[in-house]
């Protein structure tokens, strides 16, 4: 939500706002972003399967190759969601699938877009997180990351997963999971704008 100093822009010629009476808000500046440090795992997670992603490769080559190279080591909160996504990729892509509307596929979406989808997938249909907080997290980092009308897609996209996600019973006064490590769940509409046309970020930028 905007703040009330935000700075509304007007649309150009020709463009439509996402949702009615919807306004465009200048974007923020996320260089100097402060993250918690779960929101950074997420980021250096979606850093890893955009490489596999770029690179057609199994996620965990692109994690040993990775350590290879020398680069930072992984997070354990990322390392849990890359397993996570390595064991269940199949379903996750599937359920992703199944929630696209129109004659979008999991395959036309951004890279960006399509594993951030993943991440937040995982954490709803495989751990007890809070699903405000999964879709949170996505957007925020989707706002970041990508554009506009991709923070609305997948906002309408993850919230008809949502819709899908089977009752997990908590413990009364249980703090929300996010704030700990994720615990494994067990067994467990508008029609989005066209974003084909959004360039692909440089995954150096996406892990920092």
């Amino acid at each position: 939500m905007s703040q009330p100093d935000d700075e509304i822009i007007p649309l150009a010629h020709g463009e439509h706002p996402p949702v009615p009476d919807a306004v465009k808000i200048a974007s923020t500046d996320f260089a100097e972003a402060h993250h918690s440090t779960r929101t950074k795992a997420r980021k250096q997670a979606l850093d890893v399967l955009f490489q596999a992603d770029l690179r057609n490769e199994a996620v965990h080559r692109t994690m040993a190759r990775r350590t290879e190279q020398g680069e930072p080591a992984l997070r354990d909160f990322t390392r849990q969601i890359l397993d996570g996504y390595s064991e269940h990729g199949h379903e996750i892509n599937e359920h992703i699938d199944r929630a696209l509307t129109g004659e979008w596929t999991l395959e036309r979406m951004s890279r960006v877009d399509r594993n951030l989808a993943r991440i937040a997938v995982w954490e709803l249909d495989f751990t007890t997180i809070d699903l405000k907080v999964a879709i949170s997290e996505a957007m925020e980092l989707a706002n970041e990351l990508s554009n506009d009308e991709s923070v609305t897609f997948l906002n309408g996209l993850l919230a008809r997963i949502a819709e899908e996600r089977p009752a997990i019973p908590t413990a009364p006064g249980a703090e929300v999971p996010d704030a700990g490590p994720v615990e494994p769940a067990g067994d467990a509409s508008a029609e989005p704008a066209d974003n084909g046309a959004v360039a692909e970020q440089d995954s150096e930028n996406i892990g920092q």
